[in-house]
């Protein structure tokens, strides 16, 4: 029966091109507009390293001063040196990782290319472990590296190209900064989007191409960007392990529930602690936030891509209103052969699906043109100088949804034209001939 009705479709269409070619192009801009925001959206609002946000979760203590504090407001979105440095001694999480951002110069040993510079991450051991880096060649560095402030590097796979030519550069020497490093490992294609481990960067921007011990980072003093909040007397270095500044980024692994409850009650006896001992001076104020909470958290969509989602629900839902008005002229127009199958015993139920089927089939068809429209508003997306803009692509499981947001939008549309068209009376129509 489904094939009969799609070959009823079809003869339709022949014998009216003029109104399904508009259907068609109504749904199809609906749907490209649609598909191109949402797929922007979906982009910017993933999960960046799903299977285990669940289980990662970054740290807020408050250790400022008094001035201009608010009761219940957040507690500072980093941490300080020394609370990150303590943390990472007591090893409370399953694994646990400290950093920063940086930029440092490279002088390649390489015939014909200059020196340049790069951005770089300062961090502890555990990251790649914990972040799931993969690895083409190598791997991190080790706890007692971090200790002895080795000068060790993991460049990433663009940075192995540029200046050893692809091949396996674990063991050979890069010049970071004036100073020798080892390569201990060589990171492949990775880019988890949003950057989520450290917020008060380019949240959608390249991987970094150096990744150095932290301890390393401020033996050597190398260069560090990103926010930082300072409050007290510094001594003119705001980065030293006493210094009353946050600008660390604070990363704790935890494998259960009860595992997180645990770290909670920890992070609050240790502010306890620090306030007892004279350092914090506001009342205990701890946050312990998830992957995809802290995504929440910050907000990370920008506004105008959720604007424009909106947006592009609400042309999809006029174009749906149109394709209505179409369908319920097409369909009422053809009263006279509805009349006729009804009198040859046709029920208002097969002729509801006849007219289902028919709308779903310019769905179709509306879905494949919305497809290139989508692709080409795509394109158009990457052209922007945003720096999310050359992420905007369509994946398998959007590419599916577009045929199914157009079968079911036109289906949609179809419901009170095919209800519209069951009702007509056979005897009327009849009768009228």
């Amino acid at each position: 029966m489904f094939a009969y009705y799609c070959n009823l479709a079809l003869r339709s269409f022949r014998r009216d091109k003029a109104l399904t070619a508009l259907m068609v192009f109504a749904i199809a801009l609906g749907i490209g507009a649609c598909m191109t925001t949402l797929t922007v959206f979906h982009v910017l609002s993933g999960d960046p390293i799903p299977g285990k946000s669940a289980r990662l979760f970054y740290v807020q203590l408050d250790p400022a001063e008094m001035n201009d504090y608010t009761p219940g407001q957040e507690p500072n979105e980093q941490v300080t040196r020394f609370d990150a440095e303590t943390m990472l001694r007591e090893k409370r999480g399953t694994r646990q990782a400290m950093m920063t951002g940086g930029g440092v110069s490279i002088t390649p040993d390489r015939e014909g290319l200059a020196p340049f510079v790069i951005d770089a991450r300062y961090t502890s051991a555990d990251f790649f472990a914990m972040f799931d880096t993969p690895m083409l060649y190598g791997n991190g560095w080790s706890a007692k590296e971090d200790d002895a402030r080795a000068r060790v590097v993991v460049i990433s796979r663009s940075l192995n190209e540029r200046v050893f030519g692809g091949g396996n550069s674990v063991g050979k020497q890069l010049r970071i900064d004036q100073s020798d490093f080892t390569v201990v490992g060589v990171v492949d294609e990775w880019r988890p989007t949003p950057r989520f481990y450290d917020m008060n960067s380019d949240r959608y921007g390249a991987l970094e191409d150096a990744f150095l011990p932290f301890s390393t980072s401020r033996d050597l003093d190398m260069g560090r960007n990103g926010s930082m909040d300072c409050w007290g007397d510094s001594d003119g270095d705001s980065t030293g392990p006493n210094a009353p500044c946050a600008w660390i980024q604070y990363w704790v692994e935890l494998d259960s529930a009860d595992k997180a409850s645990a770290y909670r009650d920890y992070l609050v006896n240790y502010s306890d602690q620090q306030r007892a001992a004279g350092r914090y001076k506001r009342p205990t104020n701890v946050r312990l936030r998830n992957v995809m909470e802290w995504l929440e958290f910050n907000r990370v969509v920008p506004n105008d891509v959720v604007m424009q989602l909106w947006l592009g629900f609400g042309f999809l839902l006029v174009c749906l209103v149109n394709t209505v008005g179409l369908l319920l002229a097409k369909f009422l127009r053809r009263g006279s052969e509805i009349g006729v199958r009804r009198a040859l015993g046709a029920s208002r139920g097969a002729i509801f699906s006849q007219c289902l089927v028919e709308a779903g089939a310019i769905g179709v068809a509306g879905g494949i043109l919305g497809l290139g429209l989508s692709l080409l508003g795509l394109w158009a997306v990457r052209l922007q100088p945003a720096s999310y803009a050359e992420l905007a692509h369509l994946d398998v499981g959007m590419l599916v949804l577009t045929f199914v947001l157009a079968i079911v939008a036109s289906v949609l549309a179809g419901l009170l034209p095919a209800w519209r068209a069951m009702q007509v009376t056979p005897a009327i129509q009849l009768k009228s001939q």
